[in-house]
C-alpha cells in the first residue's frame, strides 16, 4: 500500500513530502473517477496529523472529526485510518497511549509537529480546499436519497424483461422528482 522502507525515514527532516513521497500533494489536483475519497496520495497523513496537533484523539474521533470538517458527505473507513496512524508512528510522527479498555489515543509527536510546520502552507491550503468542498457537498438527507434513488434505479434497471412501458413510467417518475426539487 504503502512504499516506504519501515524506520529508514525517522530522521528525515525534509518533512513528509520527501519522506512519505507526497510529491503529488500540492498540486491541487482533485480525484476524479467517483471513488468518493476527497484526498489525494498522501493528503490524509497531513489531514491527521494537524488534526492531533489541535488535540489527542482516538481513531474514531478522527473519522468523526473529518466528516464533520466535509459536512458529512466523506467518512473515512477504519480500514483507511488506521493503517496510516500506524505508518505515522512507525515513522516516529505519532505516538500512541493504551487507554483503559484497550482504546488508543494518538497524539503527534515534536518530530510529527515539525513535520506540519516544514508544510504549513501546505497543510493550511489543504484546510482551506476542505472548506470549500464543505460548503458544495449536499447536506446529508440530501446525499442519502441520492443514494437510495441511484440503487433504485441501478436495481430496477437490472431487472431481465425491462420494456419500453416501464422505462417510460421510471423516467417520468424522475421528472416528476425533478420538479420538485426544482420547486423547494
Amino acid at each position: 500500500m504503502f512504499h516506504h522502507h519501515k524506520h529508514t525515514h525517522r530522521h528525515d527532516r525534509r518533512g513528509m513530502r520527501g519522506s512519505l513521497g507526497d510529491r503529488h500533494f500540492s498540486r491541487g489536483h482533485r480525484r476524479g473517477g467517483g471513488r468518493g475519497r476527497p484526498f489525494e496520495h498522501g493528503e490524509l497523513r497531513f489531514v491527521l496529523l494537524q488534526l492531533l496537533a489541535e488535540t489527542p484523539r482516538h481513531g474514531y474521533e478522527l473519522i468523526k472529526a473529518i466528516e464533520e470538517k466535509l459536512g458529512g458527505a466523506y467518512s473515512p473507513s477504519p480500514g483507511v485510518i488506521y493503517p496510516t496512524l500506524t505508518m505515522l508512528e512507525e515513522f516516529g510522527y505519532v505516538t500512541i497511549t493504551k487507554e483503559e479498555g484497550g482504546k488508543k489515543l494518538y497524539a503527534v509527536t515534536p518530530e510529527g509537529a515539525s513535520v506540519l510546520e516544514a508544510n504549513r502552507a501546505t497543510v493550511e491550503a489543504l484546510f482551506q480546499r476542505m472548506q470549500s468542498a464543505r460548503g458544495s457537498f449536499a447536506a446529508p438527507p440530501v446525499v442519502r436519497a441520492m443514494e437510495n434513488l441511484k440503487v433504485a434505479l441501478k436495481l430496477k434497471l437490472s431487472e431481465p424483461g425491462l420494456d419500453e412501458e416501464r422505462l417510460r413510467k421510471i423516467a417520468a417518475a424522475i421528472d416528476v422528482a425533478a420538479i420538485e426539487v426544482e420547486r423547494s
